[in-house]
C-alpha cells in the first residue's frame, strides 16, 4: 500500500458504503471522510446510522479499515481519502423490501457496497435472498454508477469449522458479488474461512493466536485490535477497489472482476487444490484466484480495456429422475452445449457458470457435487456438510463457479453427484440445467438481462424450456471424497453477522435521499412503495425464513436481539414462577382455613355431648381429645406460618418487582474483537439483522 500512497493513489473521488450495524461518524478516524448523502439507518429510520446497541461495533470497525483518516488515533484506512457511507440494517429484523432499498441506496453516489454478513455460517443453513433483494442487486449492477454498475463485495463466510461452504449462501454465490475469503499473515488458510467455487479472491485477516486487524472502534478516539474473520477481509478488498475506482472511474462491475483475476497472486501453492484453468490462471476453492495485490491491481486497471456487455445462455431443463447411488458409484448426467447455441446467445467467452439442481434426499449434507467442463476443468460446486441433516434436498438451488472463466463453453457439461455416507439415506436427482454468463460477441446487439420475476426471465426455472423426454443418467465409478467431521469453532471464533428478516417493511428512507431505478415491481425509495411490496417478500430459500419473534412494541433496552430474548425469557420465567407460587400459597391458605373451621365444629360438638350417658361420654371425650389436639396443632401451625407466609409473599413481590427492572447487557466486543461480525465476531442472532457478519 505504501507505494500506491506515495504515488498519490489515496482513494479520492470514490465512495464505499458499509452495509452493516451502523457507523460512528463522530469518531475522529471517520468524521472527515463520512459521506452523509449515501447514509441511512433502516433499523431506526433516519439519516444518521449511528450505532445504538451495545454490540453495534462491527460496521464502524469495517469502515475504519477502508477510510480511517491520517491522524494519531488508530491508523490509516486502505483508501484514506475516500468517502465512507453507513447503511444500518443489521441491528434489528428487516424486511426484504427494506433490504432491497438498502442495497440500492444512493446507488448513483455510492460506488462500492461492502457487506460482511449473510445467512448463518452453521453448516446447516441453505439460504438465498428473496426476489426483491435479487432484483435490487441486479438493478444495482445494471443501473448503479450511471450504468457502470454497483460493486458488491461479500465476505465468504466464517463457517469452515462447521463444515460450511459458501456455495450454500445465495449472496456469496451470486454472479453479481465479488466474494472475498481470508488468509492469515503467512498466506495460509484460516480455520474459519469458507471455501467454494464462487470464491474470487482472498485478502488478509485474523489468523492463529493474536493475529488480527487493528482498526477504528465506536467512540471518539477508540481503537480495536482484534478485528478479524472474513468480515475484516471484505472491507480491505472494498478499500482496494476504491483505490482502483479513483484511478479508473469508468470501470464496470464486470471489469473489476476481470481485474481481480488478472492481478491475483496465488498463495500457499503447495495446497493440492490448485489447478491451472484454461486462461492459464490457477484456481483454488479456498483462495479463489489468489490474494489481491493492490499495486498490481491498480497498475492493471490503468491500461485495462473495458469489456463488452454481458451475454447469457440458459439451457433447457434436463429431467433425469434417477436414484442417486450410495458408495463409490456416483450419478453422472451431461448436457451438450453447441457452438450454434452460444452464437445465437451472442456469447464470445465465459465468465460465470451457474448450475441449478433439483433433487430429493434424506440427508442432503451427505452429498458432493462436481461440475466438469468440456475442457476437463472440475468445480466442486457442493461438498459434504456433516452438520446438515436436512431432508429437504436441493430445491431448485443454484450453485456458481468462477473457475471456468475464459472457456468457450462448447461441448459436454457434466455433473457427478456422490453419496458416500449413510446408505439408508436415499435420494433422487429430479432435474438440472446449466446457465452461462459471459462477454458478448456483438456489443450492439446485446440487451440487459431481464430482472428476476420478469415474464422474459429465462433464468427462472418456472419460465424455462423443459426437455421433451426424461434423459437417462448413468452411474460411474468415482473416487470417494475424504470423509470429514466438522471440527467446531474455538471459543474465540469470529462470527459473521446475520441478516434476520421480518415479513413487512419498516419506514422507508426519505424519497429525496434514496434514489433507485428499480422497476415498478420492485420496492423503491418512495414513501408509498414499502406497503405495496409487502406481499412480495417471500424468499427463494431452501429453508424456512428465519424471523425475529420479539414484538416490535417491546423495548429493546439498548442491547442486541439475543440479549433481548434472554431478558424477556427470564422475565417470563419469573412471572410464571410468581403465578405458580402465588397459587400455591393461596391453596395453602384455603386449606388451613378449612382445618380451622373443622376445629370450631369440634368445639360445638363437645358441648352438645355433655348430657349423654357416662360410658358414651367417656368414649366420646376420649376420641374428641385426640381430635381437639390435632385441631390445635393444625391451628397453631397455621397461625405460626401465617406471618411467615405473608413475609415470604412480600419478599417475593419485592423480588419480582426488582426483576422487572433488570436490564441485561450482552456486548460482543470482546468476542469479536464480530457474529456474521467477521472478526469473525459475533454473528447476530435471529432478532438481529444478521446478515451474517463475517
Amino acid at each position: 500500500m505504501g507505494q500506491l500512497w506515495l504515488d498519490g493513489v489515496l482513494g479520492e473521488n470514490s465512495t464505499v458504503a458499509i452495509v452493516d450495524d451502523g457507523l460512528d461518524f463522530k469518531s475522529h478516524d471517520l468524521m472527515d471522510n463520512y459521506f452523509k448523502e449515501g447514509s441511512w439507518d433502516f433499523n431506526d429510520p433516519g439519516p444518521d446510522p449511528l450505532p445504538r446497541l451495545s454490540d453495534d461495533r462491527h460496521g464502524t470497525r469495517c469502515a475504519g479499515e477502508v477510510a480511517a483518516v491520517r491522524n494519531d488515533v488508530c491508523g490509516l484506512g486502505v483508501a484514506w481519502k475516500s468517502k465512507v457511507a453507513g447503511i444500518r440494517i443489521l441491528s434489528k429484523s428487516i424486511s426484504d423490501a427494506d433490504e432491497a432499498v438498502a442495497l440500492n441506496y444512493a446507488m448513483d453516489k455510492n460506488q462500492i457496497y461492502s457487506c460482511s454478513w449473510g445467512p448463518p455460517d452453521d453448516g446447516v443453513a441453505m439460504d438465498a435472498p428473496g426476489i426483491l433483494i435479487k432484483k435490487a442487486i441486479q438493478t444495482g449492477v445494471q443501473r448503479g454508477r450511471d450504468g457502470k454498475g454497483s460493486i458488491f463485495v461479500f465476505a465468504s463466510g466464517n463457517g469452515a469449522a462447521n463444515g460450511d461452504n459458501c456455495n450454500f449462501d445465495g449472496y456469496t454465490n451470486s454472479i453479481y458479488s465479488i466474494t472475498v475469503g481470508a488468509i492469515d499473515r503467512a498466506g495460509g488458510h484460516p480455520y474459519y474461512s469458507e471455501e467454494c467455487s464462487a470464491n474470487l479472491v482472498v485478502t488478509y485477516s485474523s489468523g492463529a493466536g493474536t493475529d488480527a486487524i487493528h482498526t477504528t472502534d465506536v467512540g471518539v478516539n477508540n481503537c480495536y485490535t482484534m478485528h478479524g474473520g472474513t468480515s475484516a477481509a471484505a472491507p480491505l478488498a472494498a478499500g482496494i477497489f476504491a483505490l482502483v475506482i479513483s484511478v479508473r472511474p469508468d470501470l464496470t462491475w464486470r471489469d473489476m472482476q476481470y481485474l481481480c483475476i488478472e492481478a491475483a497472486v496465488p498463495v500457499n501453492e503447495n495446497d493440492p487444490d490448485w489447478e491451472k484453468t484454461v486462461i492459464g490462471k490457477k484456481f483454488n476453492h479456498k483462495y479463489g484466484y489468489g490474494k489481491i495485490d493492490a499495486v498490481k491491481l491498480v497498475d492493471a486497471a490503468r491500461s485495462w480495456k473495458l469489456v463488452k456487455p454481458q451475454a447469457w445462455f440458459h439451457s433447457p431443463i434436463l429431467h433425469v429422475d434417477h436414484e442417486i447411488p450410495n458408495g463409490n458409484q456416483g450419478l453422472s448426467s451431461s448436457i451438450e452445449i453447441t457452438k450454434e447455441q452460444l452464437e445465437n446467445a451472442n456469447i464470445e467467452r465465459l465468465e460465470h457458470v451457474t448450475i441449478t439442481i433439483d433433487l430429493a434426499h434424506g440427508r442432503r449434507g451427505d452429498l458432493d457435487v462436481d461440475l466438469i467442463s468440456p475442457r476437463g476443468i472440475k468445480s466442486k460446486i457442493a461438498v459434504q456438510r456433516p452438520k446438515d441433516q436436512s431432508s429437504s434436498g436441493y430445491k431448485e438451488w443454484t450453485f456458481m463457479s468462477v473457475k471456468h472463466w475464459g472457456e468457450d463453453g462448447i461441448g459436454k457439461w457434466t455433473i457427478i453427484i456422490k453419496d458416500t455416507v449413510h446408505p439408508d439415506n436415499k435420494g433422487t436427482l429430479n432435474w438440472w440445467r446449466v446457465n452461462m454468463w459471459g462477454e458478448a460477441m456483438d456489443a450492439a446487439k446485446q440487451k440487459l438481462h431481464p430482472l428476476p420475476g420478469d415474464e422474459h426471465d429465462e433464468n427462472d426455472p418456472s419460465k424455462a424450456v423443459h426437455s421433451t423426454s426424461t434423459v437417462g443418467a448413468i452411474t460411474t465409478s468415482v473416487v470417494a471424497p475424504t470423509k470429514t467431521t466438522a471440527p467446531g469453532n474455538p471459543s474465540n471464533h469470529p462470527d459473521r453477522p446475520v441478516n434476520s428478516k421480518i415479513g413487512a417493511p419498516s419506514v422507508e428512507p426519505s424519497p429525496t435521499t434514496a434514489k433507485t431505478s428499480m422497476s415498478s415491481t420492485t420496492s423503491t425509495a418512495s414513501s408509498t412503495s414499502g406497503a405495496a411490496d409487502t406481499t412480495s417478500t417471500a424468499t427463494s430459500t431452501a429453508e424456512p425464513e428465519r424471523a425475529g419473534f420479539i414484538p416490535s412494541f417491546l423495548p429493546t433496552f439498548g442491547v442486541s436481539a439475543a440479549t433481548q430474548a434472554w431478558i424477556y425469557g427470564a422475565l417470563g420465567f419469573i412471572l410464571v414462577f410468581a403465578a405458580a407460587l402465588g397459587g400455591f400459597l393461596f391453596w395453602q391458605r384455603k386449606k388451613r382455613q378449612a382445618n380451622k373451621g373443622a376445629m370450631d365444629d369440634y368445639e360445638f360438638a363437645r358441648l352438645a355431648g355433655e348430657g349423654e350417658e357416662d360410658e358414651a361420654a367417656e368414649g366420646l371425650t376420649s376420641g374428641r381429645r385426640g381430635r381437639r389436639q390435632r385441631g390445635r396443632d393444625l391451628y397453631d401451625a397455621f397461625g405460626e406460618s401465617e406471618d411467615e407466609d405473608l413475609g415470604n409473599g412480600r419478599a417475593f413481590a419485592d423480588d419480582d418487582a426488582e426483576n422487572h427492572h433488570v436490564i441485561g447487557d450482552d456486548s460482543e466486543e470482546e468476542d469479536s474483537g464480530e457474529s456474521y461480525e467477521d472478526v469473525p465476531s459475533v454473528r447476530p442472532a435471529a432478532g438481529r439483522s444478521e446478515m451474517r457478519l463475517l
